[in-house]
Formats: C-alpha cells, structure tokens, sequence
C-alpha cells in the first residue's frame, strides 16, 4: 500500500478510537510483531476480526478495528477471565498485516511452460494447478508472458461443460497448455473483460483491447498488449486474445524477408502517390505487420498518413490513426469520407467489408491518394474476382488498382536439426513442371545446388521449426490485366486473372513457397499443408 494511502487509514482509525472513547496504536509502529497463537488460533484472527497485540499471564490487549463487534469483544473478556482484558482500535491496513503474518500467503512457483509434439498431460497439470492458485490478473500475466515468450500469436480460451481449455497458438498450430475449472475460469473472464471494455453478459461477438502494464504477486512487472476478440458460446463465453508485443523497429520492409524480386515491386507501388495496394489472406496470416512495415517505410515528414482501424493495433508516432467501432455503428466508409477533407497523401483502411467501403476506396485511390487496406480471399486472383463483383465493370477502377498481394505464413526450418531428404521421381517431376511454369524475373541460379529438408527434432526444439516466414504472390496491373478486367465480369473467372498475371510475371504463393523449400527455409509437406 503506498504511504500516503496507510496513513489517511491510520488517521481515520485515530478519529474513530476519539469517537468510540478507545485507545489507538499505530501497528505500523511496532517493529516486531508478535504472534500469539496460543491465544487465537488464525481462524479465529480471521473470523472475530481480532488481533492479541501484547500478552502476559495476568494481561491481554487487543486491537480491533471499526468493523470489530461489541459482541465479540464482550465473550472475549467473558473467556480470559483470569487476565485483565484490554482493547485498543488499529486500522484495517494494520489488521491486514496481522492476518498475513499469521497465514502468510502460498509462494507460487511460476514454471516456464514448454510445448512439445505429443500433449504433455503432467505438464498441463501443473501449470494448470499454477492458474488455480493465482490472482485472476496474475493469470492473464503469466499467460501472455509465456506466450510472448514462446513465439505464440494468439490465446484461445474454449469454453467446455466443466470450465475451459487454453491452448496457444505457435507458429500457426495450436498446442494445449492448461485446463480451468468452471469457477475459475469464470473469474478469469470477468477479469478480462473489464480491462478490454467488453460485457459477458451480451449475446454479440465483442472486440476489444487491452495496452497495460500488470505487477504481479511476485512484484514482477508484464506489459500486456491484446486484441481480445470473443464470443457467446454454448457453454459460455469463448475468447481468442492476439499477442501485439512488438518493437516498432521490426515494422520496416527489410524485416518483412522479401526477395529482392518483391522488394523492387512493393516499393515501386508504394512509392506512387496514388493508387489501391491491398493485402490479401485469412485471419492471422501477417497482412496487418506487412501494411504497418509499409506505411513505417511512407512515415516521412513530407507525407500526411491517416489509419481507419477497428482497432488500432500498433501505434506509431507521426501518423494519425483513428479508431472505428464498427460494433457500434461506425464504418470504414463514412470515416474514409471524413478524412478525404483532411487532405492526406497516404490513407490506411483496415478492411474492405462492404461495397461501400470498396468503391469509396477506389474513388479515394483514383483522386490521388495512396490506399493501403486488407481483403478476406484466398488469393490475389480471387480477391480481384471478389472486388469486381462488388462494384461492377468499371475501367477507372481497375486502372486504379495498383496491388493486390496475397500471403500466408509457413514455419521456418531449424538450421540446427533440419535434415536434408532425396524426392521421388513424382515429386521432382512435379517440382519440375511448377518451375517450368515461373514466369516471374527471379534469381533461380541457386536449383543447381537445391536440396530438400525434412524437419529434424532436438531437446531444445523438439519440433524442428523456429519462427515463421510469409510466402507471397504479388499481382500488379499490367495493360493486359486492365483489359481484361473491363470485361464482363461473368466472363472472367479468377483462374484467368492468374494465368494473365503469371504470364505478365506474377509468382504465385505456389511457386514462391516451393523455391523456399528448395532453398530450405521450410519443407514441401509444409507449404502444402498451409495452402491446402
């Protein structure tokens, strides 16, 4: 408790003794104190609300606070009757620390969780006796600490009939960690809710966010920065909370691992003062760091940068970024309106959601403005297809798409345990055929030498993978994708958009995540099982 906080205590419990006719003792005072279970056991310390302060065989004193009742005190005085009884007020503070003295609190042993291949039941057993034992903020602490630690974007809390599981999520798979009960977990959410500003008690999905710093028990302080997206389930509230620990030295386009190949394309675009550039993936697959690492790389003096965001996630000096509630009522359209009076050169629109916020931003783009902005599509080609469905044949549009990068992220490899495989002859006739097909202008010099890994395991890394990378198709507008984009939309499939962006040299996600194999970033099984 800070100092000034005990002594307004301290100087109320003074007033109340005067009031009362007591005596009053500051046990802040007494250097040594002394227990005297003999008198009081400590659930009756806790129970009567009573401290023995001194004791002798023909005296005792008692400190009491305001709360203390005249009934207790009077079947004390009935009880010792061969000792002179005496009492004195002390503060609820002074209280308190009698109470810890006599029943000090259990040492927690926070333990280092580790992940492993196959799920470590005694391990999940013990840090989840871990979570039983702790303050509910200490939990969420712990568990964004360890997180944090293990690389992990994302805490899914699943609710079940008898409490809830939580699994974190590394390098993009899921491992379990730890078991709640019901009470429990209960505890945990309400605890969770109130610092994202979200209700438990709605039958709505819910965003909200947590940037605090937390002191645990053990006076270990954890900055915690979370997007906490939830929702009612059947059992309860589920919850998923995505880590933004960060530096903001990490949002540059050198740190984004891009081949020289597609760092000449995205700085050419973006360095253009108009036009759409829209990043294309599911959730989690890196696109927000991608346009953050860009408009990091635009954050000049000479530039006005405004973000539309739900929410904000990175916060970054020099440019103005603007939250929009979507929950409530707001939209990106109407706040991308708003900020064209603003006269911005670059504008950052979290997500195109709508038709609305599609052709504003088009509009936005071709009136010379740069607009950075996120897709839900499963690639460049199908995002296109999806965007001129929404807003209809319109050649001024097209013009004014500049590009559409998709992405997704795989594991990368531990150099220290990967080990190197022989293909069979279908798999290198198909490696073969994908290579065949690049149309792209990339440095392939490095396929004499290609080999192939596996992942190995090691007591360190019983995985094999360390980190993850993003594998990335960039589709730009060539005189011939604007052409055929002005065609009649039902005559333009999504397989044509890619043909023509490949033969205008586009490398696919495809193609890209194969020569990262080949160059061993990451495995075959690997690429595949992330683009399905």
């Amino acid at each position: 408790m800070a100092r000034d906080a005990r002594t307004e205590q301290e100087i109320a419990a003074q007033r109340r003794a005067q009031v009362l006719g007591m005596p009053y003792i500051d046990t802040s005072q007494i250097d040594n104190k002394r227990l005297y279970k003999e008198i009081l056991s400590t659930e009756n310390v806790k129970r009567l609300k009573v401290i023995p302060l001194t004791a002798d065989t023909h005296s005792i004193h008692f400190g009491v606070t305001n709360t203390t009742s005249r009934k207790t005190m009077d079947n004390l005085v009935s009880h010792f009757l061969d000792q002179k009884v005496t009492f004195s007020i002390i503060s609820d503070a002074g209280y308190r620390e009698y109470v810890l003295l006599y029943d000090p609190p259990q040492k927690i042993e926070y333990q280092d969780i580790n992940i492993t291949p196959n799920t470590d039941t005694r391990s999940m057993s013990m840090i989840s006796q871990t979570l039983a034992q702790v303050r509910p903020d200490d939990m969420l602490a712990y568990l964004v600490k360890q997180a944090f630690q293990l690389g992990g974007s994302d805490i899914h809390l699943e609710s079940s009939a008898t409490g809830a599981r939580i699994r974190f999520r590394v390098d993009g798979v899921l491992h379990p960690i730890a078991q709640l009960d019901q009470q429990r977990y209960h505890q945990f959410i309400s605890v969770l809710a109130s610092a994202a500003n979200i209700s438990t008690a709605t039958d709505e999905p819910q965003t909200g966010q947590i940037n605090r710093a937390y002191t645990m028990a053990t006076g270990e302080e954890v900055t915690v920065n979370l997007r906490v997206e939830a929702v009612p389930a059947i059992r309860g509230t589920d919850a998923v909370l995505r880590l933004f620990n960060f530096s903001s030295d990490m949002l540059r386009l050198d740190k984004l691992g891009l081949s020289p190949h597609q760092d000449g394309i995205i700085r050419d675009i973006i360095n253009r003062p108009s036009g759409l550039v829209m990043m294309v993936g599911p959730t989690g697959s890196g696109k927000t760091t991608t346009l953050y690492s860009m408009l990091s790389e635009l954050n000049t003096d000479d530039r006005k940068i405004i973000t539309l965001e739900d929410p904000v996630e990175y916060q970054i000096e020099g440019i103005t970024q603007i939250p929009i509630d979507t929950h409530h009522g707001g939209s990106f359209a109407e706040g991308l309106r708003s900020v064209l009076r603003l006269d911005p050169d670059v504008i950052m629109v979290g997500e195109i959601r709508d038709t609305d916020t599609a052709k504003t931003a088009l509009q936005a783009a071709l009136t010379g403005h740069l607009v950075l902005t996120t897709y839900h599509a499963n690639s460049a080609a199908a995002a296109i297809t999806r965007l001129v469905d929404a807003i209809g044949e319109n050649p001024l549009y097209a013009s004014a798409i500049r590009l559409i990068q998709a992405q997704r992220l795989v594991r990368r490899l531990d150099d220290d345990t990967k080990v190197k495989v022989e293909p069979s002859v279908e798999l290198e006739k198909h490696l073969e055929k994908i290579i065949h097909d690049m149309q792209a202008d990339v440095d392939l010099s490095f396929l004499s030498n290609a080999k192939l890994y596996q992942s190995g395991k090691s007591e360190q890394n019983p995985f094999g993978f360390t980190g993850q990378f993003a594998i990335r198709e960039l589709l730009t507008m060539s005189p011939e994708m604007v052409s055929l984009l002005t065609r009649p939309s039902r005559e333009v499939t999504s397989e044509m958009i890619e043909e023509t962006a490949v033969r205008n040299g586009m490398l696919t996600m495809k193609q890209d995540g194969v020569l990262r194999a080949l160059k061993g970033d990451t495995t075959y099984e690997e690429i595949f099982r992330v683009l399905g």
